[in-house]
């Protein structure tokens, strides 16, 4: 791999490990998930097993499925506001805007 690793430019190579952070992210993602679905189902479970007469099982389950969600927004881009490009545009912008400022003082 190094071989290949010494092939590259400097723009593959950060083309390249944006790609590889963005695998990270959808991996990470992916065992929020399977986390999520275990121990809710575990939950479920035990809540009907033991206290079938009082259901709790769904309050730890919206809550964390909630962050769940989320979670997918931001790695799968569903919410432009949430994802790099959008932040790498918004810096850009705000440093055009102070340059600027500079400029006209």
């Amino acid at each position: 791999m190094g071989v290949i690793m010494e092939s590259f430019n400097r723009e593959e190579m950060e083309s390249y490990e944006r790609a590889r952070k963005h695998v990270e992210e959808i991996k990470g993602f992916y065992g929020n998930l399977i986390a999520y679905l275990l121990v809710n189902a575990f939950l479920v479970f035990i809540n009907l097993k033991f206290t079938p007469d009082h259901l709790w099982f769904y309050w730890p389950m919206l809550g964390w499925g909630i962050g769940v969600l989320f979670h997918g927004f931001r790695v799968f881009s569903w919410f432009p506001f949430l994802n790099k490009d959008w932040e790498q545009k918004k810096i850009k912008q705000f440093m055009e805007e102070e340059k600027k400022k500079q400029d006209f003082k």
